[in-house]
């Protein structure tokens, strides 16, 4: 009986180490790192192009919209905070973790990042709770080119 558990021991060692190495690679940090930062960044687009519809939008309303500056200003915040974060994710996704200097400055960055992208959450959520779309004054739009 222990003849059978050392043989089928022996058969599973050797399965392990018989060249399926490239099936079960070990996980290579820089590259999920890279592809982490990636769909960040496509995520940030994703609320950049929302950000600019909404801008776009308030600057065809003007003055009508009950919260105009407040909501202008927060817009352009938003856009200029992805900005910035957008910048940053170039940076770190130029860095090497493997590299132990590197490694101090992703962290870093990493840090720096998590915070921007908390406050641009934070903005958000407030400029949808202002309402871009819905205010308690209805909107008008005057043609200029149409005479009554």
């Amino acid at each position: 009986m222990n003849n059978i558990k050392l043989n089928m021991a022996q058969i599973f060692a050797s399965v392990n180490t018989s060249g399926n190495d490239s099936e079960m690679k070990a996980m290579d940090a820089n590259r999920y790192a890279t592809k982490k930062t990636i769909a960040q960044g496509m995520l940030d687009i994703a609320l950049l192009t929302a950000n600019a519809s909404q801008l776009k939008y308030i600057l065809q309303v003007g003055e009508q919209h009950q919260f105009y500056k407040l909501m202008l200003i927060l817009i352009s915040l938003s856009i200029v905070l992805q900005l910035l974060v957008g910048i940053f994710f170039v940076i770190i996704g130029s860095l090497n973790i493997n590299k132990k200097e590197e490694q101090t400055a992703a962290i870093i960055l990493n840090d720096i990042i998590l915070v921007v992208v908390f406050l641009i959450s934070i903005i958000n959520v407030i400029i949808s709770g202002f309402g871009i779309e819905y205010s308690s004054q209805p909107l008008r739009l005057i043609a200029k080119d149409k005479e009554p």
